[in-house]
């Protein structure tokens, strides 16, 4: 009865936090802010729901592929945001470095 009591909440609460990352994604206004809302969706609510299943089900088989995607999810995470963060500066910029960088003119152009 405690377990799936705890269980409930656990999945409760990542519910939550999706709902809540989902509103930060509709009223943040550009692309980089959104971005900061996706991680609780991304890594929180994943870590809340296999709590959920090892509450429920204790250490078995289903558990042990619970935290591996899970280990998985944490690790990929900060690779895709980086990715994501880098194609949206391509897109509006034409190229991913700062202006003023190393190798690049003051205008954005290529230096020869």
């Amino acid at each position: 009865m405690a377990r799936q009591v705890l269980a409930d909440v656990l999945l409760g609460l990542a519910v939550v936090t999706t709902l809540g990352a989902s509103v930060g994604v509709l009223v943040m206004r550009d692309a980089y802010q959104k971005l900061h809302f996706v991680t609780p969706a991304a890594l929180v609510a994943p870590l809340l729901v296999a709590l959920a299943i090892f509450v429920q089900m204790g250490l078995v088989e289903n558990t042990g592929e619970t935290f591996l995607a899970l280990l998985f999810m944490v690790i990929a995470g900060p690779y895709l945001s980086h990715a994501t963060i880098r194609a949206i500066r391509v897109r509006e910029t034409g190229d991913w470095r700062l202006r003023g960088s190393p190798g690049r003119a003051p205008g954005g152009e290529k230096e020869h």
